[in-house]
């Protein structure tokens, strides 16, 4: 699909904008502030919101060496691996992404 489209514009001579997004690390990466506002906006119930908040306000993680051990610190980015809710809560937070990027360009049309 997007090898069709480069290959038309560049037949045609026209521009063509491409965005590639990496996911690497993508549930690690997604912030717990954009997990609730993902909630918000898509009208999960507040008791739902407030037990997840909860839930992710508890991650902390700390080093520790033969020598030296940190302290905890809080976790502000990374959603759990294998809990049952993080497929959905990534994929909110990847639709906010979204929809804010078909916000701020203009259309996109791709094979009709």
């Amino acid at each position: 699909m997007i090898w069709g489209a480069i290959q038309t514009m560049k037949s045609e001579k026209l521009n063509l904008d491409v965005v590639w997004l990496d996911l690497a690390n993508a549930y690690g990466s997604v912030p717990h502030g954009m997990i609730q506002l993902a909630l918000r906006m898509y009208h999960v119930p507040e008791d739902i919101q407030v037990m997840l908040d909860d839930y992710f306000s508890g991650f902390r993680m700390r080093f520790s060496t033969s020598d030296y051990t940190t302290n905890w610190i809080n976790l502000e980015v990374g959603i759990a691996m294998g809990c049952t809710i993080s497929p959905i809560l990534f994929v909110m937070a990847m639709e906010l992404i979204l929809k804010a990027a078909e916000g701020s360009a203009g259309p996109a049309n791709l094979g009709g």
